[in-house]
């Protein structure tokens, strides 16, 4: 008796390591893609199996200034940046180096509103305009109520330091997989939104699980920081954490001026 037993235990044993370790591995394969190797971004379409990586409506793109539809800019596009947010916490998740925000910030788009949710960065820029690639791209990414997302794309061109990304950068540097808490102030009025022009088309996120339906708005004047600043973010990110360009097919880019 004693004998099956503990004959039953060791079935079971080895049944319940075999689950746990069934489990590790598909919690490991979630977070198997990067920017290089064999799980580069033009492997993602096959490693990722329940993303949009291989839809239509894919994002980053190239933008031909000579080919998109300009409008002259109206109320579509409001920023409420205000000098009380809070930054949560920065983030080194081995793709980015990503700032979370608590409830503060928010644009209007589309009369709809979206909260501020995270910042980060690729090196160099993700979309192009006229095929010039920029040292830097800055995503704000946000978020509605009802979980639509509208994203906004800030090139960066090397000259002055930005005192923005000094504050930024004084939380650097940050190892892969560590999280520090910051709670601290910020004032994202700085950037000038309001009165720089912009490009919007409908895209995805520019990562895993490239989610489409995405509200993409990139500036056309490019942000400044210096080289210094630059290299800093770099050294803090994995080289070249950009996803190639995607076909537009057929969709529309707007330029609002």
């Amino acid at each position: 008796m004693n004998t099956k037993i503990t004959s039953l235990l060791g079935i079971v044993l080895i049944v319940t390591m075999s689950c746990t370790n069934s489990k590790k591995h598909i919690q490991e394969d979630q977070h198997h893609w990067s920017y290089s190797g064999e799980t580069a971004p033009k492997y993602w379409t096959e490693i990722e199996k329940n993303s949009d990586c291989g839809g239509k409506h894919q994002s980053p793109i190239n933008i031909i200034h000579k080919n998109v539809d300009s409008v002259k800019i109206q109320q579509n596009l409001k920023i409420q940046y205000t000098p009380t947010t809070l930054i949560s916490e920065v983030e080194n998740n081995g793709h980015s180096i990503q700032f979370d925000f608590e409830r503060g910030d928010s644009i209007n788009y589309k009369n709809e509103t979206y909260y501020l949710k995270q910042i980060h960065f690729h090196e160099p820029s993700e979309h192009k305009i006229n095929g010039v690639i920029y040292p830097i791209e800055m995503h704000l990414v946000h978020v509605s109520k009802t979980g639509n997302i509208t994203v906004l794309g800030l090139l960066g061109e090397e000259g002055d330091e930005s005192q923005l990304f000094e504050f930024f950068e004084s939380f650097l540097p940050i190892e892969e997989d560590m999280v520090k808490d910051i709670h601290q102030k910020i004032d994202l009025s700085s950037l000038f939104l309001e009165d720089k022009h912009y490009y919007s088309y409908s895209g995805s996120l520019t990562t895993p699980p490239c989610t489409e339906n995405v509200n993409w708005i990139v500036f056309k004047e490019p942000i400044v920081l210096s080289v210094e600043e630059v290299l800093k973010l770099k050294k803090n990110m994995p080289i070249n954490n950009y996803r190639h360009e995607q076909p537009l097919n057929g969709r529309i880019v707007t330029y609002h001026f």
